[in-house]
C-alpha cells in the first residue's frame, strides 16, 4: 500500500521564514475546499544553532538539532520533507543519509523555475548567505544552463547583506528590506537582468518595502513550494475530497 502523502516541513530558520513558507504552500496550490489543501507536519524550532555563524566558524554546528527535526518528521509520518532554509541546504546529504522521507531541496526547484521562465534571462544575481554563495549551488545550476551568475562582494555581504539578515530575524522587515534593496540594486547595476532571492529572510524584508522590482525575481520558497504541489497533486486522488 503508498504510504499517504505527507508533507514534513524542517522550519525554524527563521521561524517567519518557515511561516511564510507554509503561506506561500496554501496560495500555489489550486484548492476549492479545506480538505485539497496539502496536509503538513512542521518542525519549526528556532533553537536551532545559527547556521551562517557554523559555516563561518564562529559557532556551534547546526546538524544535530537538524537530525532530531529529521527524526520527529519521520516519526510523525512524513512522506516527504522540505526545508525552508537555503543556508541549511549544506547539510542536505547528511540529512538525506538518515531520512525514511526523501527531502525535495530547494536549489533544484528554483533552477528549474529559471529555466522554464520565458524568455530565460542571461545574467541572474544571487541575494543569499556567504554560506550558500560559497557552496555555489546556484552558481553551478546557472552556469549549467548557460546563465551566468552576478553575485555579491565581500564588502556588500557584511554591509547590506548580513545586517539586513539579522533585521529581519529581531522583526525589523522594514530595516532588513531596506539593506536589501541597495544590494540588489548593485547586482543590477552590474548587469544581472532578475535575482534569485536565495535566503529565505530576502523575499519576506523585499515585500514589506514593496520593493518595485519584485517582480524581476525568483522566490527560492515559493519554488520549493510550488514543486510540493504538483508531487501533492499527483497524490491527491487518493483522499477523499
Amino acid at each position: 500500500m503508498t504510504q499517504p502523502f505527507l508533507l514534513g516541513v524542517l522550519g525554524g530558520m527563521g521561524p517567519l521564514a518557515t511561516v511564510d513558507f507554509l503561506s506561500t504552500l496554501l496560495a500555489v496550490t489550486p484548492a476549492a475546499s479545506d480538505q485539497q489543501q496539502i496536509p503538513t507536519v512542521v518542525w519549526n524550532v528556532p533553537q536551532i544553532a545559527d547556521r551562517q555563524k557554523a559555516l563561518a566558524g564562529t559557532g556551534p554546528s547546526p546538524l544535530p538539532q537538524l537530525l532530531t527535526g529529521i527524526a520527529r518528521l519521520n516519526q510523525a509520518g512524513a512522506s516527504h520533507i522540505v526545508i525552508p532554509c537555503n543556508t541549511a541546504h549544506h547539510w542536505f546529504s547528511a540529512l538525506s543519509d538518515v531520512s525514511r522521507a526523501p527531502l525535495i531541496h530547494i536549489v533544484e526547484a528554483t533552477i528549474s523555475a529559471v529555466v522554464e521562465a520565458s524568455p530565460t534571462p542571461q545574467r541572474i544575481g544571487i541575494i543569499a548567505t556567504k554560506g550558500t554563495l560559497d557552496a555555489g549551488w546556484f552558481q553551478h545550476g546557472l552556469q549549467q544552463h548557460g546563465i551566468t551568475p552576478v553575485v555579491p562582494d565581500e564588502v556588500e555581504l557584511e554591509t547590506w547583506f548580513v545586517p539586513g539578515c539579522y533585521a529581519v530575524k529581531r522583526g525589523a522587515l522594514a530595516e532588513g528590506g531596506a539593506a536589501f534593496v541597495h544590494q540588489a540594486k548593485a547586482l543590477f547595476e552590474r548587469g544581472a537582468e532578475k535575482l534569485i532571492l536565495a535566503c529565505t529572510e530576502v523575499p519576506v524584508a523585499l515585500r514589506a518595502v514593496n520593493a518595485p522590482f519584485l517582480p524581476l525575481t525568483f522566490d527560492p520558497a515559493q519554488a520549493l513550494a510550488e514543486r510540493c504541489s504538483k508531487i501533492w497533486q499527483d497524490h491527491r486522488t487518493s483522499y477523499l475530497t
